[in-house]
Order: C-alpha cells, then structure tokens, then sequence
C-alpha cells in the first residue's frame, strides 16, 4: 500500500473486540507493533469493548464463517474506524481482513460500499490476494517470521472450527494458577515477547515448530471416605482412562506411596520440596502457584523413572489410610507448538 499510494500518510488502527481470550489479543497486536514499528507507520490502538462486541452479535452465534455474524462484526469495526478516522482528518479507510483467505472479499466491499454511502469515509478495496498474493503473504510470514494466528479471533468461530477439526479447543483454557501451559497462548505471547527483545538487542534467533504429546487438566478430586474432600494436587500428565478410580494404599517404597489400582502414586508434600528443592508450606499453596511446567516434568521424570510416564502422581499433606475416590479428567494429544531457537 505504501508503493501504491504512495501519497497518502498510512495511519495503522489497531481495533479488534471480537479477540478472545484477551492474551490472544495482546499477541496480535504485540506483532502489529513490531510490523508497524518495522514499516514506519503510527499504529493507534481502539478500545478493547468484548462486551459489546458480544451483544452486537447475540442470536448470531450459529451463523457459519462468512455469514451473517461477520458482517456485524465488520459493521461494528467499519464504524469505529471511521469515527477514529474523522476524528484524525482522515476521509478512506481500508481493513487487513482484505487479505485474509477466511474472508470473503465481495462481503467486504459490500459493507464498506454501503457504509461509504452513509457515512461519507471512502473504503478502499485494493485486492492482494489474487496473482499469487496469498502464496507472498505465507512466505513473507515466513521470512520476518511474524506470528500467524489460525482462527479470525471470534470464539464461535473458533468453536466450529474446532469441532470441524476434531480437536480441543485449548486456546480457551488456563489453569487457575497462571502456570504456562505448552502451546498456549501465553507461551506463545512470551515467546514473541523475547524475539522483540532479541531484535532490539541485534541477537540472530530462529523460530521453529516442533510435534509434541500435550496435555490438559480440566478436573481434577480427592475424596476420603464418602464426602471428605481432601486438598492433593496432580501433577501434570496424570491420566485416569475411566476418569474416576477407587481403593487404597498399598505399599509404600522410598517414599513413593503405590495406590491399588491405575499404577497411581501418592507422595507427601515434604516429599514434594525435598525432591523439587522447593519450599511450599501447603499443597493449597502449590496448587495456585505450582512449579513452571518444565520443571515439573523434570520432577514426574525423577518420580517415574520415565520421560513417557502418564501415571496419575498425586501430591498431598499427609498420606491417608481410608478407602479413596479419584476423579481425574485430563486429556494428552498430539499437537504442535512453536519453539525460539537463539543462536550465540
């Protein structure tokens, strides 16, 4: 745009309340600082109003991509631009979702059409898609190894995406005590964080992606007797394949306390410290601020004897001598994440 109108001051508007979760919006526009910072062009950003964005699109949630629920969101962010752009002098706008291949172009212009007519700011519809546009855009992505999200941003969209790929949903997901979890969308935002870093500071890096088994605790019980809730901690990678198992403690050897059933194995608290070097003074205490999730595998390794280990290791005060329920519902599944390679 900058070597096709080439009179015209670029002003980049950062606005994008349909993002969900708000990390995942931190990321985005993290990366357009940097391509903006990178391009000479002042990026503003809007205001972050999910809420309202939510109610815009109430009774739409169904609606395929494409449909209907986009062209709320696009009127919606068409309108906010606008306002943003007259309040700057500015009278012709223009969005990136022009080049995105999720969406559809004719829909586009139509909204931008029919909001010029209204309100007197010209939309400008330059397509760079066509003539192998979009194999540029994949490999300039590549190049300046920019961040290349795979869903527009919507949460229903996201939904049915998702359920179309079969696989979980697990941008939506993160665990009470803010540990980062492996291919999230904090790992994610921290690892863009440093490779800005890096290029601040002139340091050669290289982003990689690398296939994993990940892994995702959604719940997670103890119970003692019939309703005694005891306070335990999983540690990550325990898995139960029935979600749920019952006995006792059936022996115990160098400290490793072996349950009866699913190869389950208890160790106290101070075990916990004294293996992990670490000071927790309760498990309540490790539950909302656990180990870093490297080490914590570095601890299951130490406990199991094996990098491949998915036994349920549960971590507790004390251990105790009643009958014991088990509630485990925890998903492991091949996946792919991101990796910042820093060369010295």
């Amino acid at each position: 745009m900058q070597k096709d109108f080439p009179e015209e001051k670029l002003t980049g508007f950062f606005y994008d309340p349909n993002i969900h979760p708000y990390s995942e919006y931190q990321l985005r526009l993290l990366d357009v600082q940097r391509s903006c910072n990178k391009l000479g062009i002042e990026l503003l950003e809007g205001e972050y109003d999910y809420e309202n964005w939510l109610e815009a699109v109430r009774g739409l949630e169904k609606e395929p991509e494409k449909g209907a629920r986009c062209e709320v969101c696009f009127d919606k962010r068409f309108t906010t631009s606008a306002k943003k752009a007259l309040e700057l002098g500015e009278k012709k706008i223009t969005t990136t979702l022009l080049v995105s291949p999720l969406k559809s172009q004719e829909q586009l212009k139509r909204v931008g059409d029919e909001f010029h007519a209204s309100h007197g700011v010209e939309f400008i519809a330059v397509d760079y898609r066509s003539g192998g546009g979009t194999q540029d855009q994949s490999r300039v992505t590549k190049e300046e190894q920019l961040y290349r999200q795979d869903y527009c941003g919507c949460i229903f969209g996201l939904t049915m995406q998702r359920d179309q790929q079969n696989k979980l949903m697990d941008e939506m997901f993160s665990p009470v005590s803010g540990q980062i979890l492996p291919a999230s969308i904090e790992e994610r935002l921290a690892m863009y964080t440093q490779r800005n870093e890096l290029e601040d500071a002139g340091k050669p890096y290289k982003i990689v992606k690398q296939k994993f088994l990940n892994y995702r605790q959604f719940n997670f019980k103890l119970i003692s007797g019939k309703k005694n809730v005891l306070e335990a901690y999983a540690l990550s990678y325990s898995t139960l394949p029935r979600k749920k198992a019952q006995g006792r403690i059936e022996f115990t050897h160098n400290g490793i306390h072996y349950f009866n059933r699913e190869e389950i194995k208890f160790i106290t608290l101070v075990t916990y410290n004294e293996l992990s070097q670490s000071k927790y003074t309760s498990v309540k205490e490790l539950i909302y601020s656990p180990l870093d999730f490297d080490k914590e595998q570095i601890l299951r390794t130490r406990i199991s004897g094996s990098n491949y280990d998915l036994t349920p290791i549960i971590v507790v005060e004390k251990i105790p001598d009643s009958k014991l329920n088990i509630y485990l519902d925890a998903k492991t599944y091949e996946d792919t994440k991101e990796e910042l390679i820093i060369f010295s």
